[in-house]
């Protein structure tokens, strides 16, 4: 019981039948005080005129000297007729004077209250108007008024209680028998019957809620696949549709999470080997020098020291392009654009390189159009990305092969490409050539001092500027990267 009154359905429906048993309590009260008031109303407008008929009958009687016993009989003989009343005469000041009702009844007040007398005789129609009952003074009843001389230039009042004490009874007991009883038993069919049909539809509606919290259930325990389904737009298929993307971007979270693990254990294990090589050259060559020190000529001394400098360069490139590539990865860089000539960028880029093409025997060209717009860009990043560019393409293109560097104008970019006519890239490394220290089956070809972050580098520098970088390839025909900028603001 204790489970059951845990789950929403059970407080929902605990609820409202907490609530409906408080409406029917008060719909029954109102009922109860609406049916006497009632009665009430019916009661005064039907003996609206009683008591001026029994002042016409009793005025013979006011003279000088009341005569009570005359009066008596006459009122005793309508009551007789009419025996739910009770009669009193008052003075001008509400004064009861005497007393007409059933022997043994006192009076418990020596006064009645003028104000509802006054509102009865102006002809205030908003009935029922309830006075003071004498012998109850607590009590307000229905009752009928009329003005009467008392003799000697006195006026007083006959005021009689319509549903007196005998009345009260009698009419108690009809209410309780009938009108109570009917109401409680209407009461509880209604309550009944609502409170099924209101159980019945919350466990309608509750059944998606029972079905979304088995589903997230699963979900907690690993089923990652799980997703609730949903057809309504209600705020209950809101909450299934805003789960649904959650769980999306949990999984999708926690699979970039699974390949940044990855990507980390490939980093380290690439770092790793990177870092061994010229650290095991180093330390070889060094203890060469130190074992061989008397006999090694200064030829060969200097030409082990100058490859301890080359290694050393390389592992200074190698730390100095990890932390440049970090620094882009957690966007610590921000470019600062500003209009710039594309073309003359290029042909410096081009002729920093020239000198290096030329001992490697290839040919290095630029093919740079007139009057070309400036572009947004930020000059560093660009110069570094497109040197990146090219070193790649004169790392893998052999002897007496050729580099071309080309600019293209389209509707509100410039579009840079670098082609080269080297190995090529196989069709099962392209999806990764940008991938941190990869270099697949051309690694075989990589020229010593390559680290394999040049690519990585500056797809992460031209991502920057809104820019994405493509690439051609085929095996033993050449490459083709190519990217675009803008000449205005790149869009967001």
């Amino acid at each position: 019981m204790k489970a059951f009154f845990r789950t929403f359905y059970g407080k929902l429906s605990t609820v409202f039948l907490v609530l409906l048993l408080i409406m029917g309590v008060v719909q029954t009260v109102i009922t109860l005080r609406t049916s006497a008031r009632y009665i009430a109303e019916v009661d005064q407008r039907l003996n609206l005129h009683l008591a001026e008929d029994m002042a016409a009958e009793i005025t013979p009687f006011m003279g000088e000297e009341i005569d009570y016993s005359r009066i008596e009989t006459t009122i005793h003989y309508m009551m007789v007729m009419n025996p739910k009343v009770e009669i009193y005469l008052l003075d001008g000041t509400g004064k009861i004077l005497s007393f007409f009702a059933e022997p043994g009844k006192t009076v418990h007040a020596d006064y009645v209250n003028l104000g509802p007398v006054k509102r009865f005789l102006a002809q205030d129609r908003h009935t029922p108007i309830l006075g003071v009952d004498p012998r109850n003074p607590d009590r307000r009843k229905p009752f009928s008024v009329a003005t009467l001389s008392l003799g000697a230039d006195r006026t007083g009042y006959l005021y009689i209680i319509i549903g007196g004490e005998q009345y009260e009874s009698a009419a108690q007991m009809v209410r309780e028998s009938y009108i109570t009883r009917t109401t409680i038993r209407g009461l509880l069919i209604t309550l009944v019957f609502a409170g099924i049909i209101g159980l019945i539809l919350f466990a309608v509606l509750t059944k998606r809620l029972r079905r979304m919290s088995h589903t997230v259930k699963d979900f907690e325990q690993g089923d990652f696949d799980q997703r609730i389904e949903f057809t309504s737009q209600d705020e209950i298929g809101q909450l299934g549709r805003a789960f649904n993307q959650m769980a999306d971007t949990i999984k999708e979270n926690m699979d970039a999470l699974k390949r940044t693990d990855h990507l980390r254990r490939e980093l380290v294990a690439n770092v790793s080997h990177d870092l061994r090589s010229p650290l095991a050259s180093i330390q070889g060559y060094l203890e060469t020098i130190l074992m061989k020190e008397e006999t090694l000529s200064p030829e060969k001394r200097r030409q082990f020291l100058e490859l301890i400098l080359h290694d050393t360069e390389m592992l200074s490139k190698l730390v100095h392009q990890l932390f440049e590539l970090s620094k882009l990865e957690a966007r610590e860089s921000q470019p600062n654009q500003e209009p710039f000539p594309i073309g003359e960028l290029v042909q410096d880029v081009v002729m920093k390189f020239g000198g290096q093409a030329e001992s490697a025997g290839i040919e290095l060209s630029a093919s740079i159009p007139e009057d070309l717009p400036p572009v947004q860009m930020d000059i560093g990043m660009i110069e570094r990305a497109l040197s990146n560019l090219l070193q790649n393409a004169i790392a893998h293109t052999p002897k007496a092969g050729r580099i071309k560097v080309g600019v293209e104008q389209t509707n509100g970019e410039v579009e840079v490409s670098v082609r080269d006519t080297g190995s090529g890239i196989a069709p099962e490394d392209l999806p990764h050539i940008f991938d941190r220290f990869y270099r697949g089956n051309r690694s075989k070809q990589s020229v010593s001092g390559s680290t394999g972050l040049g690519l990585a580098i500056a797809k992460k520098l031209l991502e920057l500027h809104r820019s994405t970088i493509r690439v051609e390839s085929e095996v033993d025909q050449g490459t083709k990267f190519t990217f675009q900028l803008y000449t205005s603001e790149p869009p967001s």
